[in-house]
């Protein structure tokens, strides 16, 4: 036989050609993105068992450091995970002198062979420690976790213990799940690729007999046997087909691009807004439980203590509700921008009922309101949006400018849109802040001028205004000092 027949034996068609690297692309991709789910989804339940044991240690402390016994403390804590992946978790509670107060369980030995351990060296040094080994007392028991906090006057630290039990193995273990969605993903992915290729390969090899019998001049094919698409016009007029083809192959590719560009973002924006949401609200909630909890376990507290830890306590339930309201807020404006009213916004009225409100309003730090807008200065939008954009903007000035002033006022018009400048006299904000203003729950770092507080949202609420009437937004630094933003809105039309 010859070695050309032997070829032709061999070779794989054109369909399963294009099916198998599509095929092995496919998973990849799946396999890649599963790998990365996976460590994520690990190290966030390990990093999340690490964080109740720490909280356990600070609460300790906190309660030495309030002159509370530490007796109830600790027994509390150890009935408090009594049912959950930290069961058996061990206490020991030591003076300055290494002298065993309190314990829980196996007292954990400060020193091993005459040497401090690890964590304890640690906490020494920085107040705090944790290390992953071994117990010196039960060497045959893997322990997870050792963690020490030290008190602030260094006179008392709380050393733990968490051993590596089946409860704690399944608190980090990744649900099995997710290889069930892969394999799914896998069979689906091979499917597609399948019945992609298998109809690829089909018309290409129909439009390959064609043009293997115009090469050589043989009868052609009946023009019925070629399916009435794309690729069947290609034996009536292939230059033509060919030019369009490729064209359209390179509109596709950009917009397939652009499409996984936007995938990617949108899910990465998710991932990003879940995160921040959880720690948002995990920080008023946990405040709001060691408030309460305290107390009940304290009956024999003296009332003004008690009274102050549930007006704390009411103050960070204030934050979860602002929290809770702001989320609202940017999620109408995101999701129900078409069911939001349109009417004509005085903004000399607007402003004037603001500026009687905020003489009436206590502000953290005594901000003063003026503004400055021409008579007839009517805008598109929603009375009580506006207003709520502009309040969160004086808010904003008030709790983070260290300035004693802000101002309203129309810097430029045209045609179809005002051009407004809100500004402060305060620090500013470094230039790489900027750009994330407006992002959600962003921070600025508490050692740049500006301090971080309220619920993060203010501003991207703001934005978000007036982006749905239409209008634009920008933050930039004043010269010499302060925050100016600049936005549009849209003029009515009778004006």
């Amino acid at each position: 036989m010859q070695p050309a027949a032997l070829n032709n034996i061999f070779r794989l068609s054109y369909g399963r050609r294009l099916f198998l690297p599509l095929v092995g692309l496919l998973w990849l991709v799946i396999l890649t993105l599963a790998a990365y789910q996976y460590k994520n989804e690990s190290d966030f339940r390990e990093e999340s068992v690490n964080d109740e044991i720490r909280m356990l240690n600070a609460r300790i402390i906190a309660a030495y450091e309030q002159g509370l016994d530490l007796s109830p403390v600790i027994q509390f804590a150890a009935k408090y995970y009594e049912n959950s992946a930290l069961n058996g978790i061990r206490i020991s509670v030591y003076d300055d002198h290494e002298n065993l107060i309190h314990c829980i369980g196996t007292p954990i030995p400060p020193s091993v062979d005459g040497k401090k351990v690890p964590e304890l060296e640690a906490a020494t040094i920085t107040g705090h420690g944790t290390t992953l080994r071994r117990s010196s007392i039960d060497p045959a028991r893997a322990y997870y976790y050792f963690g020490v906090r030290m008190s602030p006057d260094g006179k008392l630290y709380v050393h733990t213990a968490m051993p590596y039990t089946y409860a704690l193995s399944r608190e980090l273990s990744v649900d099995n799940g997710i290889w069930i969605i892969i394999i799914i993903l896998a069979v689906a992915a091979t499917i597609f690729a399948y019945v992609v290729t298998h109809v690829l390969g089909r018309n290409v090899s129909l439009l390959h007999t064609f043009a293997e019998k115009a090469a050589s001049g043989l009868p052609l094919p009946s023009v019925d046997s070629f399916p009435h698409d794309e690729l069947g016009d290609i034996s009536r007029q292939i230059y033509k087909l060919y030019t369009e083809k490729d064209a359209a192959m390179s509109r596709s590719e950009r917009e397939h691009s652009i499409a996984i560009k936007a995938t990617e973002d949108k899910i990465h924006m998710t991932r990003e807004l879940s995160n921040n949401i959880n720690h948002e609200l995990k920080t008023p909630v946990g405040v709001i439980r060691g408030y309460l909890d305290t107390i009940a376990t304290h009956p024999e507290m003296p009332d003004e203590m008690k009274q102050r830890f549930i007006e704390n306590a009411r103050n960070a339930m204030d934050r979860l509700c602002n929290l809770l309201n702001d989320l609202s807020s940017i999620t109408r404006l995101e999701e129900g921008a078409n069911s939001i009213s349109n009417e004509d916004i005085d903004m000399g009225d607007l402003l004037y009922n603001i500026a009687t409100e905020l003489e009436s309003i206590t502000m953290v730090n005594n901000i003063k309101f003026s503004y400055d807008v021409p008579d007839e200065c009517i805008v598109v939008g929603n009375y009580n949006l506006f207003y709520g954009m502009l309040m969160n903007l004086i808010r904003n000035a008030d709790f983070h400018s260290r300035g004693e002033n802000c101002r309203f006022k129309l810097i430029a018009e045209n045609s179809k849109d005002y051009t407004f400048s809100f500004a402060d006299d305060g620090v500013g904000v470094g230039e790489e802040h900027l750009p994330h203003l407006f992002d959600r729950f962003y921070r600025i770092d508490k050692g740049r001028s500006r301090k971080v507080g309220g619920t993060g949202l203010g501003l991207p609420i703001v934005k978000n205004t007036i982006i749905v009437f239409g209008g634009t937004i920008l933050a930039r630094n004043c010269n010499p000092h302060g925050l100016e933003f600049v936005f549009t809105l849209r003029k009515a039309k009778k004006h």
